[in-house]
């Protein structure tokens, strides 16, 4: 078999969520099947030794302008010259008019709901992209052999929102196996040293998308720092000076800034050493289709805090606090619980390195390969 898989924006510096997902699928199949053919179809740029060498796996650089061209014009007529019997869209859409029949991965349709399109945060990009999959994702879903995602949660959802039926399944993600408690202090000092990491700190994997409650998240922190004897920091990635500052004035805690450390782009094998090193892992996120830094935290062997809503709970289990994310209160409540409650700390730290074993990116390859064979067979 030949199988085609979409990773346009694998070779891009700053890779996340649905980028890394596409990238441990295409390793972790390497590992596992060494019979059928896969064309990997990317977009050139910089980080183009990503994808390991693999004697079955074709890497083909298209070019093509931006990603609406390239998607619609430029990698359906590569598929079909490759030969390919199946595409594997991976990052939540595909091209409408594809000869060769089409599995799409829809991570997510957060996009069809409101709070990612009349939000008046979020950047123009977020928005024109979103605007983009509401015009073509609804007609890719009917079309595709199988429509992928990667919760429950989100399977009941897209089932209500396009009226698919058995051509919709849900395959759960996994947690890289360099996620784990790191005892080496060397490492952790390097870490240190190089984002600048305070002694005390929380971390927080906040955004301009609306979703990631940034605002409410920062009230929280400026709200539970202000009460508390021991003072902490909150250490943030690549997050823009102006974008900050404008929450932050928005909410009216400008002062936050001075305990506020912005790291700048983090590669995630760098991620492990940070987040070993903080309190208490902030992702109180008022939607999610899956929720890997959850498991990311989980398998750190630090507290996280996560929401009551969406699809985490279903992946947080009982190893996180869940708390309503629109509740500053809930979010103080919580970090203070975790903070002065040594024995459920600690608690709550064995059962996340427990629950984030329980999902693996081995396993999800191995879904996807059944997969594949099924729909070929038929």
């Amino acid at each position: 078999m030949i199988i085609g898989i979409e990773g346009q924006r694998l070779y891009r510096k700053k890779k996340h969520g649905m980028d890394m997902v596409a990238l441990e699928l295409i390793k972790n199949l390497q590992k596992i099947d060494a019979q059928n053919e896969y064309v990997i179809f990317v977009k050139p740029d910089e980080d183009n030794i990503c994808i390991p060498i693999a004697k079955n796996f074709k890497i083909v650089e298209l070019g093509g302008g931006p990603y609406p061209i390239w998607e619609q014009i430029a990698l359906p007529r590569a598929a079909e010259k490759e030969g390919c019997e199946l595409l594997h869209c991976t990052s939540n859409t595909g091209p409408i008019w594809s000869k060769v029949p089409l599995i799409t991965t829809l991570h997510d349709i957060i996009y069809l709901e409101s709070i990612s399109i009349f939000n008046k945060s979020g950047t123009w990009y977020q928005k024109f992209g979103n605007m983009y999959r509401r015009w073509v994702v609804p007609s890719i879903a009917k079309k595709s052999r199988k429509v992928v995602t990667v919760s429950n949660f989100e399977k009941d959802r897209i089932r209500n929102f396009m009226g698919l039926g058995d051509n919709l399944t849900a395959i759960y993600n996994g947690v890289g196996e360099h996620f784990v408690k790191i005892t080496d202090n060397d490492v952790l000092l390097k870490a240190k040293q190089k984002y600048k990491l305070p002694d005390n700190f929380m971390f927080f994997l906040g955004n301009t998308d609306p979703k990631k409650n940034t605002p409410n998240v920062l009230k929280s922190f400026a709200d539970f720092n202000s009460s508390s004897e021991i003072k902490y920091k909150l250490v943030m990635l690549d997050f823009e000076e102006n974008a900050l500052m404008q929450v932050l004035n928005s909410i009216g805690h400008p002062e936050l800034r001075a305990d506020i450390v912005i790291t700048g782009y983090v590669p995630n094998s760098e991620m492990p050493a940070i987040i070993n090193q903080c309190k208490v892992f902030l992702y109180p996120s008022l939607r999610e289709s899956f929720g890997i830094p959850i498991l990311e935290g989980m398998a750190c062997g630090v507290p996280v805090i996560t929401s009551n809503t969406s699809s985490m709970p279903e992946i947080a289990g009982d190893a996180a606090v869940l708390v309503n994310p629109n509740k500053s209160d809930e979010i103080v409540a919580a970090i203070d619980k975790i903070l002065n409650n040594e024995i459920f700390r600690n608690n709550l730290c064995k059962k996340g390195i427990d629950r984030a074993a329980q999902f693996s990116w081995k396993h999800m390859a191995e879904m996807y390969l059944e997969l594949y064979k099924e729909l070929l067979n038929k």
